[in-house]
């Protein structure tokens, strides 16, 4: 026993140093950059109503063609979002078969529910990381198959789980998706509480409104996106 405090002040700075190892940089590198006629796989997450909307909005710029497989990401509950994203593919691609469809929904729990109390909160969160962690970390795994090569997240609460669960990928050296944040377009003077906490932990962090780009260190302004 009287090993034990030296061992685990050796253990948390361990973790500490790995976790720091980890952190993006403050200014993002274009080194490992892809081509623009390198294909990659994407994953969305559909935070319901106005993020939906936004994402959604987002992906009707992109080519189909590059960011093949497709991946959206819906909470628990969340009929619309999974129609949505399903309405907007078959606008997109027309004559894929059923059995090929160059997309999936998965759904995943609520962190938190609307009017959730906040004595239940925390087990509704652990419930939705591992569900996350099983998804990310776990499957891949079992089948040998990359989760996703980019995840895009615009909030709310839900996608800090994923976040987490992509940070367990690279703490343990396994392969992950380049997280990118994109901040709701109402957003205009004040970052939103998934913004605030995310910030440091993404590889790009994208706001719409220059004066957040001023005020916030690593945001980046590129424009109106949605």
């Amino acid at each position: 026993m009287e090993y034990a405090p030296p061992l685990l002040l050796l253990l948390s700075t361990c973790v500490a140093l790995r976790l720091y190892a980890i952190l993006p940089r403050e200014k993002p590198s274009s080194h490992g950059a892809r081509s623009r006629s390198e294909t990659c796989s994407l994953a969305v997450f559909l935070g319901s109503g106005g993020h939906t909307s936004e994402a959604l909005a987002l992906l009707t710029g992109l080519d189909f063609d590059r960011y093949c497989f497709r991946k959206y990401v819906v909470s628990e509950g969340d009929i619309l979002s999974a129609k949505k994203a399903i309405t907007l593919e078959s606008e997109k691609v027309s004559g894929s078969p059923p059995h090929n469809a160059p997309y999936s929904v998965l759904t995943i729990p609520r962190a938190r529910r609307v009017h959730q109390s906040l004595l239940t909160t925390p087990i509704s969160s652990v419930w939705s990381l591992i569900v996350c962690v099983y998804h990310i970390t776990l499957l891949p795994l079992l089948t040998g198959q990359r989760w996703a090569d980019v995840l895009v997240l615009n909030g709310p609460g839900t996608c800090v789980m994923l976040c987490l669960a992509v940070y367990l990928n690279r703490f343990l050296g396994l392969p992950s998706p380049k997280l990118v944040y994109i901040e709701s377009f109402a957003r205009v003077k004040r970052l939103s509480l998934s913004g605030k906490i995310l910030r440091p932990f993404v590889d790009r962090f994208l706001v719409q409104w220059p004066e957040l780009a001023r005020e916030n260190s690593r945001a980046q302004y590129r424009g109106c996106l949605v």
